[in-house]
């Protein structure tokens, strides 16, 4: 296995996996890297060589903070015309568990701040033509809605080499509102 280069905050979408598995793995790099369906809470996070205890005690007590919810895909949408992503709702609850990741780790921004404020997504691709991305919408979209409880964020580490990603640790949500 490659030695890991990268690590992200997430919550993993093992629901929509039988949605958008062959569209990611067809036009989004991650999904042959081996990340999972999801939506980043915080991506690029702490280099994986810095990654201790107390950056995981950290990470567990910002998350902590935000109650547990039960989410829902029921759409597609586009940033510009080239990446196909799945919207969540509520965004509100997503966008809490960044801001609390954000505010326990003041030197990480979502993206590195290049995109603002972030959009809860969970992307699909941008690697394929219009014609093929906007056909895997229109499979997509035929299989929606699909839901889960988001209980838990997930920590993951990897580099940009197939099958490289994998889970160093798994933080529970606090209790439902």
């Amino acid at each position: 296995m490659a030695e890991s280069t990268f690590s992200a905050v997430l919550v993993t979408v093992p629901e929509a996996e039988r949605v958008v598995r062959r569209h990611r793995e067809r036009f989004d790099p991650a999904a042959l890297a081996g990340v999972p369906a999801h939506v980043t809470v915080m991506y690029p996070f702490v280099p994986p060589g810095r990654i201790d205890d107390d950056v995981l005690a950290a990470v567990a007590d910002a998350v902590v903070t935000v109650p547990r919810f039960r989410a829902e895909w029921r759409t597609t949408s586009w940033f510009g015309d080239q990446l196909l992503w799945v919207a969540p709702e509520p965004a509100s609850s997503f966008n809490a568990l960044t801001t609390s990741v954000m505010d326990a780790f003041p030197g990480y921004l979502p993206y590195e701040g290049e995109h603002g404020d972030p959009v809860p997504h969970l992307t699909v691709g941008d690697r394929g033509s219009q014609e093929e991305l906007r056909a895997a919408e229109r499979e997509i979209m035929s299989q929606l809605p699909f839901t889960m409880d988001v209980t838990a964020v997930q920590v993951m580490c990897g580099a940009n080499t197939p099958g490289s990603w994998h889970t160093i640790a798994e933080f529970p949500l606090g209790p439902a509102g």
